[in-house]
């Protein structure tokens, strides 16, 4: 038997996971534009609604995997647009919690309803256990790389 080139097999994964990105940023542009939102803003205000906490905008960041810089942008258009409000931080003086609004956890809502017709087609394509094994194998690599971050 050969021996498999396991480097190639890693950056094929992470080729994958790119174009795999890309196109979930497009179809959610897709479904939640016609309620007013775009992919980043859905991806905000799920972080905050599925957070059991308010959490400070470098907080929402780490999470995702994105810049502070871009998060703020998001939420302090999602702030104009009343989706939600900046509160007192008890544990930090100059970093701001963001929290829903009742309008925001709607807008949360509306996309999600948005979503459910593509949530029902990748059950239905792949499967309940392979969406399991993929969610931990993608939870498995983003520990590996914030390991290899924090060395």
């Amino acid at each position: 038997m050969a021996t498999e080139n396991l480097p190639l097999l890693v950056r094929e994964l992470v080729l994958a996971v790119f174009a795999t990105n890309g196109r979930l940023v497009d179809m959610g542009n897709r479904l939640v534009r016609p309620i007013g939102l775009t992919t980043a803003w859905w991806q905000v205000l799920g972080a905050l609604g599925y957070s059991p906490v308010p959490l400070p905008v470098a907080h929402i960041a780490r999470n995702m995997g994105l810049t502070r810089q871009a998060v703020q942008r998001v939420v302090e258009l999602l702030a104009e647009h009343g989706f939600v409000v900046f509160e007192t931080n008890p544990h930090h003086a100059r970093a701001k919690l963001v929290v829903l609004t009742p309008a925001g956890r709607a807008a949360l809502g509306a996309a999600e309803a948005a979503v459910a017709s593509l949530d029902q087609h990748l059950i239905d394509r792949l499967g309940a256990e392979r969406v399991r094994t993929a969610i931990a194998v993608l939870l498995d690599m983003r520990d590996a790389l914030d390991q290899s971050l924090a060395e």
